[in-house]
């Protein structure tokens, strides 16, 4: 039995009613069982108070009059259409006798025209819509009066009653697509005309401005989809489309759907085209919309050679100095830029600036929307400060001609926040992005999309400012509004989930980072297809970070690099800059596996590309000249490393400024070569001056001014007694738990460093004890085999230094396997690593003849490999004559100890020692 059945045999008895069963299972079969016409038959019985047997010789009636009425043939089956009719038509007249009288009709036939799924209410107590309703109030009814919106909210309850539609206040109203088709076809073509008219004001002026959330946006969208399907030339008139189908296309591409729009806007223009000519005005501004996003979603050359052709037809078709020639020129300039072409779109927007100077004048809205792309392509093209000068100047006539809270003038202040913060000041730009929040959150509320893009960027600023865990939270937050408002799909949201699992990975959490490209990837991919260059270039990344980071496996890790690279090359071109900084991190990645020389060889190449390209003092030029010094200084050229470093340090400091991120990171990089080279009091100078400056300028518990106490401790405890560092890494520690936490990996490393001192200041056993429940935290918190987790792998020398030469054995033949995997056999770790593992099992086995054997075969890869004068190759010999000369015993030093001493005389330029 239906649900509708039993609702008319649970309620009548309820209200005093007894209908004879077989009347009304006679009543079921008339209505064929269908729930939608049982549900009406239903709420008409109770409602009117007629008998089944009543009800029945009404419909009989009425079904005789509609089988003339409805076209043929039916696309229903079982007279289902006829059926529907029959009952929605008696209902309908018993509705039209309810309060207010008359406009219950006239109400089923507006909503008849929209989305059955949820019609808002609002467009249905519009002003159109109560212009309708009084327009076609029943005819037999009292002298029309104007329909009020307490009369739209009873009509619409009077149908509920009747089952004709679904409606509570505050929800959107819903209509069975089977009464929307049955009213539809009844009426007549000119009131059909009329009500699709009237349906598209209705939903024009209900329509808000501002979007609240992703869903009303679609709801809107679905039910201008839907009443554009009946048929959409009703909606275009003698001289023009009807305004709602233009709000659709801005909603869609709004709301994130770019391909969406553009194919929205290309039909527009084809039927305007059709309509009115080629050269009329609304088809030049659909021909426009049709393309606003191509620049994002198609292949650079394809979206230049779209803007080029509209440029110059609309050149010819509404003059040079038509706005709609302006945004074209515009477009194709934004086209260039996208592609890679920095020079030539700023040559375009400069020369597009003076002819808006003249025809709009120098404060026009466009006339600054140009200036803003001039200085935001300064910035890209490497000169911050040009930009930020003019950002400034362009500041102030925004705020005098738009206004304080314009989009334009909010934008601007973003990018000089963001300037700012890239010249070296985080907490700058993180305090500036406050304030504008601040004023975001009075104007504009916290889920307006512009104050979500403050959100975004002031957690972007708060993590660099050296708080990542809290800018975490604070996206996260902002990511759950963000899906609400925007969607899940839409960009924005994608670019959020990317930053949030950076973030989370700088706050510790070392696998955040791969979950969070994935998602990006995976939304971008639903919005721009697999081959756009965000979705190829995410996916890229994210398989070399797996490979990199949680695997230790760069080899594979630049596999998938180098595709990435290769695809990237087929849309931008081999000089875009995005390729020419994927190639720099692809070298460096190949440099962990291989030769440093070569490395070096190759950056040097890179280095000649990025000065052709770029010039000699865009950012990416400068850090690339550090890392060809940083390579050369690994292949044993420390002179040339730090005479490099120290002239590159000159130009950055002239170019980007002393307090540059970049600046300080080549800083660093001198610091090291010159320990490297054996200058170690001028390599701690060099790190005390940086740390100061850290202090000064990002503060004393920022991840970075840690990291250099960190490294300055490391240059210290190179020559200094093992027991005075155990209480500077105590400090160290407690600073990095404070300021990150107990789980983050620095703080796990911290501790590592701790347990190497206090093995050397004698006690290797507790020591090594400690390190297992390190490594056991190390494996709580990240894969085996994170590229972080490898270095606490080296306890194997604590249980060699505690005299437990099985379990060291065991520890270095695992750190084996991930040397291999990381560098080959041939890479200057799996040879010391091979000799670490050939001592210990000698001294596991007393075996000094496999000893022997082993390093004898050890010194002779390293002599083809490193050279004779390379310190490991040298140890090596050492401790191979040590063997020999032993006999039966064993030397009394170890291999460990001698790679120590002959890396430091090798820096010093000292003597090699000799093995005992």
């Amino acid at each position: 039995m239906t649900t509708e059945l039993t609702l008319l045999n649970d309620q009548l008895p309820k209200l005093n009613r007894h209908e004879p069963t077989d009347q009304i299972n006679s009543l079921a079969a008339d209505l064929g069982h269908l729930p939608l016409a049982l549900a009406q038959a239903a709420a008409y019985i109770i409602d009117t108070n007629v008998t089944c047997a009543r009800y029945r010789r009404l419909l009989a009636d009425r079904l005789r009059k509609l089988a003339d009425l409805l076209p043929e043939p039916s696309a229903l089956p079982d007279d289902q259409a006829v059926t529907v009719a029959a009952t929605w038509s008696l209902s309908v007249e018993h509705a039209d006798r309810l309060r207010p009288a008359g406009l219950a009709r006239p109400m089923l036939q507006l909503a008849a025209m929209l989305d059955p799924n949820g019609i808002p209410t609002d467009v249905l107590t519009s002003r159109p819509a109560l212009t309708h309703l009084t327009r076609h109030r029943t005819p037999d009814t009292q002298q029309p009066i104007p329909a009020t919106t307490e009369d739209a909210a009873s009509a619409l309850h009077a149908l509920h009653r009747l089952s004709l539609v679904t409606y509570a206040p505050g929800q959107p109203v819903q209509v069975h697509g089977l009464v929307q088709r049955s009213v539809r076809e009844q009426m007549p073509p000119e009131l059909l005309a009329r009500t699709v008219r009237a349906a598209a004001d209705a939903l024009l002026q209900a329509w808000p401005q501002t979007e609240r959330d992703f869903a009303t946006g679609q709801r809107f969208r679905a039910n201008t989809e839907t009443l554009r399907s009946h048929d959409e030339h009703l909606l275009w008139s003698d001289h023009d489309v009807h305004e709602v189908l233009l709000r659709l296309g801005q909603s869609l591409g709004r709301a994130g759907f770019y391909q969406a729009s553009m194919d929205h806007y290309r039909q527009l223009a084809a039927t305007s085209a059709q309509k009115y000519g080629a050269g009329y005005r609304r088809t030049l501004a659909c021909r426009t919309n049709s393309l606003s996003f191509l620049k994002v979603t198609a292949h650079p050359a394809e979206a230049v050679a779209a803007y080029t052709e509209l440029a110059a037809d609309f050149a010819r078709l509404v003059g040079p100095d038509d706005f709609l020639t302006f945004r074209a020129r515009g477009d194709l300039a934004g086209a260039r830029a996208t592609g890679g072409d920095l020079a030539g779109a700023l040559a375009d927007y400069e020369e597009l600036l003076l002819d808006h100077r003249r025809a709009l004048g120098p404060h026009h809205p466009s006339t600054l929307s140009v200036r803003s792309k001039i200085a935001s392509l300064h910035d890209e093209r490497g000169d911050a400060p040009r930009a930020a000068a003019l950002y400034e100047a362009l500041l102030g006539a925004c705020r005098t001609y738009l206004g304080p809270l314009d989009d334009m003038t909010l934008d601007v202040r973003i990018q000089l926040a963001h300037l700012h913060g890239e010249a070296g000041d985080p907490a700058g730009a993180r305090d500036r992005l406050g304030e504008l929040l601040d004023e975001h959150l009075a104007a504009f509320g916290r889920e307006d999309h512009r104050t979500l893009v403050v959100r975004h960027k002031l957690a972007d600023w708060r993590a660099r400012a050296g708080d990542p865990a809290g800018a975490a939270a604070e996206l996260a937050d902002m990511i759950d509004d963000a899906v609400r408002v925007l969607g899940a799909h839409h960009i924005d949201v994608s670019h959020a989930r990317y930053t949030l699992g950076l973030l989370r990975d700088k706050a510790g959490d070392t696998t955040a980072a791969p979950s969070g490209i994935d998602e990006s990837a995976r939304l971008l991919e639903q919005t721009f297809g697999p081959d756009h260059d965000l979705v190829i270039g995410h996916r890229g990344l994210l398989r070399m970070w797996q490979h990199a980071m949680a695997e230790s496996d760069p080899v594979a890790a630049a596999e998938a690099l180098k595709e990435m690279i290769a695809a990237l090359r087929a849309v931008w071109g081999s000089d875009h800059p995005q390729v020419l900084f994927h190639r720099s991190v692809l070298l460096g990645i190949e440099g962990v596996s291989g030769g440093p020389g070569q490395t070096a060889e190759e950056f040097a190449a890179l280095l000649a590309d990025c000065r052709r390209v770029l010039g000699p003092e865009h950012p990416l030029t400068l850090e690339t000249r550090a890392a060809l010094a940083d390579w050369r200084g690994e292949a044993g050229d420390y002179s040339s490393a730090v005479a490099d470093l120290r002239d590159l340090l000159g130009d950055m400091a002239r170019v980007l400024g002393p307090s540059h991120p970049e600046t300080l990171r080549a800083r660093k990089l001198l610091a090291e070569k010159l320990h490297a080279a054996g200058d170690t009091a001028a390599a701690l100078e060099a790190y005390e001056d940086l740390i100061a400056v850290h202090r000064r300028v990002l503060g004393p518990d920022h991840p970075d001014t840690l990291r250099l106490r960190s490294a300055l401790a490391d240059c210290r405890s190179y020559d200094a007694e093992a027991d005075t560092m155990i209480p500077v890494y105590q400090e160290l520690i407690a600073d990095y738990t404070r300021a990150l936490g107990p789980d983050h990996p620095n703080t796990l490393d911290m501790r590592r460093s701790l347990l190497d001192c206090r093995a050397e200041a004698g006690d290797p056993a507790g020591a090594a004890e400690e390190c297992r429940e390190l490594l056991r935290d190390y494996q709580r918190l990240m894969p085996p085999d994170h590229v972080l987790a490898l270095p606490v792998r080296t306890y194997a020398k604590l249980l060699a230094d505690s005299e437990d030469f099985a379990g060291s054995a065991s520890a270095y033949e695992d750190l084996l396997l991930a040397a291999l995997r990381i560098g080959g056999p041939d890479h200057l770790l799996s040879l010391m690593i091979r000799g670490c593992l050939a001592e210990v099992r000698v001294r596991r086995d007393h075996a000094p003849a496999d000893g022997l054997v082993a390093f004898t075969t050890l010194f002779d890869d390293c002599l083809r490999v490193l050279g004779s004068a390379h310190h490991v190759t040298e140890a090596t010999r050492a401790f191979r004559d040590a063997l020999r000369q032993s006999g039966s015993a064993l030397p009394s030093t170890t291999y460990n100890k001698l790679l120590e001493q002959y890396a430091k005389a090798e820096r010093s330029g000292r003597a090699m020692p000799t093995a005992e």
